[in-house]
């Protein structure tokens, strides 16, 4: 499903406009956009949990040559899925 499908299927659900549901999809996507930047996390009891992680620097290996790379540290976002949620694709 891309967004324009999940736009659709907001809007169905909901009984709303395509263009309320793709507004409330943007605020949402923002809303949990910005709380990641600041470094808190999002939990939607059920659903599931977004938050970030940080993961240090390392060196890798290219594969094409051998040669060892450096990988700078950076942080990451992460999505761990609630018990209703799991249950449901099980």
């Amino acid at each position: 499903m891309n967004k324009t499908e999940l736009v659709a299927a907001m809007a169905e659900s909901a009984d709303i406009t395509k263009a309320a549901a793709e507004k409330a999809l943007q605020g949402f996507m923002d809303a949990v956009t910005d709380a990641l930047q600041s470094g808190n996390s999002v939990t939607m009891v059920g659903f599931g949990t977004f938050s970030t992680s940080k993961r240090a620097a390392r060196t890798g290996r290219n594969p094409q040559t051998g040669k060892d790379i450096k990988i700078p540290a950076k942080t990451v976002a992460k999505f761990k899925a609630g018990k209703k949620l799991a249950d449901a694709v099980n």
